[in-house]
């Protein structure tokens, strides 16, 4: 049986639009980075936790300069926690799922 995802692929033309009132986590990875694939099913367990409270996405930096730059982001994997557009939480680095869900939370 084929895993459902509930992550979304953001890129300069739709993250904007995406940010608008919501609370959304986005991965900021690489294809070479290894710790990024260790991320990855965190991230899809957190975004089937969540589903219909929090939107999860990923923004391959590689390919998303304007972006990285943007929220400055240095390292990957880094993670943002949006809230209503607005950046509440910056995480770098692989991240236990406990402190993520704890950080989620106080947004929800």
């Amino acid at each position: 049986m084929a895993t459902k995802t509930n992550i979304i692929t953001l890129n300069y033309p739709n993250f904007d639009k995406t940010l608008e009132g919501n609370l959304l986590l986005v991965d900021f990875w690489a294809e070479w980075c290894e710790p990024c694939k260790v991320l990855d099913p965190i991230l899809e367990d957190i975004a089937n936790e969540f589903e219909g409270k929090l939107l999860t996405g990923k923004v391959n930096a590689d390919d998303n300069r304007l972006l990285t730059n943007k929220y400055g982001v240095m390292n990957i994997p880094t993670m943002i926690l949006f809230k209503d557009g607005e950046k509440v939480h910056h995480f770098i680095g692989i991240q236990p799922k406990e402190s993520i869900i704890s950080v989620i939370k106080k947004y929800l």
